[in-house]
C-alpha cells in the first residue's frame, strides 16, 4: 500500500515537528500496512524558491533517515505544490515531482476554477512531461463543475483523496462511487502528527476491501507503483 500524501518529514512545514513523531508516524503507517511513504511537504512559490526548498527538505529527511529503524516502509520525496497563477513557467518545477517518477502533487484553491487555470493546468501538463496529481480533490468537488472534472480527466490529470473521504460517513459512499468510477487514482493519510491528523489510510483500505474486495485492492496497489517507476 502507498500512502500518496503525507506531512511526516520533521520540521519543515505544519506537519511533524520532531524525528521522534515522524517515526511515531512511519510506525503508525507500517501497522496500517502501509509500503511506501510519499513524503509531500508544501511548497508555497510565494515563500521561498525551488532551490531553498530543496535544501530545507534534504536536511530534513537526512536527519530522519539517521534514526529510522530498517524494517519501515520506503520513504520517496516530494511536494505538495500550491498553485499560482504562472506556476507553467516556475523554473525548477521538475525537480519537486516525486522521485523516481513524472508525478507532481498539486494542490489547488478553494474556489471555482477559472476559464485562465483550467488552461494553464493543461498548458502545464502538455509543456512540462508531468503528470499531475491534483491533492486531495474531496475538498473541491462540489466548487467546480462537472464538465470541469471530465476535462481534466479527459487531459490525464489524476486524482488523490485523503482516507478520511472514505471513512466519514457522510461522504464514503461518494468516494466509493468516485473510485469505482474510476475517478480517483491514489488515496494519501495527508497526516501531519500523531493528535489531531494521524495516518488513517488503513481504515479506509479496510472500508475499500470490504465494499470491492481483495482483487481490486491489489489491482490500485499495482497501478500505483507502476505510476511511481513511470520515469
Amino acid at each position: 500500500m502507498i500512502d500518496w500524501h503525507s506531512h511526516i518529514l520533521p520540521e519543515l512545514d505544519d506537519g511533524s515537528r520532531s524525528v521522534a513523531e515522524s517515526i511515531y508516524l512511519i510506525n503508525m503507517q507500517k501497522a496500517q500496512g502501509v509500503g511506501t511513504v510519499i513524503a509531500t511537504p508544501h511548497f508555497y512559490a510565494d515563500d521561498e524558491s525551488v532551490e531553498s526548498f530543496l535544501e530545507r527538505r534534504e536536511k530534513a529527511f537526512e536527519l530522519l533517515k539517521s534514526q529510522l529503524p530498517e524494517d519501515c516502509p520506503q520513504i520517496k520525496t516530494g511536494a505538495e505544490v500550491l498553485y499560482y497563477q504562472g506556476i507553467s513557467r516556475l523554473a525548477g518545477l521538475k525537480s519537486l515531482r516525486i522521485e523516481g517518477s513524472r508525478l507532481l502533487l498539486l494542490e489547488m484553491p478553494m474556489l471555482r476554477w477559472t476559464e485562465y487555470m483550467l488552461r494553464e493546468l493543461e498548458e502545464l501538463a502538455s509543456i512540462s512531461g508531468l503528470t499531475i496529481i491534483l491533492a486531495h480533490i474531496e475538498r473541491y468537488l462540489d466548487l467546480q463543475n462537472e464538465d470541469t472534472w471530465d476535462r481534466l480527466y479527459e487531459s490525464g490529470f489524476l486524482n488523490q483523496v485523503n482516507a478520511s473521504f472514505f471513512i466519514a460517513f457522510a461522504s464514503r459512499r461518494k468516494a466509493l462511487s468516485l473510485l469505482k468510477q474510476g475517478r480517483i487514482h491514489f488515496v494519501g493519510s495527508d497526516c501531519h502528527n500523531v493528535t489531531s491528523r494521524p495516518p488513517r489510510i488503513g481504515q479506509a483500505f479496510e472500508y475499500i476491501q470490504k465494499k470491492l474486495g481483495g482483487d481490486f485492492i491489489t489491482q490500485m496497489n499495482e497501478y500505483g507503483y507502476s505510476m511511481l517507476e513511470h520515469k
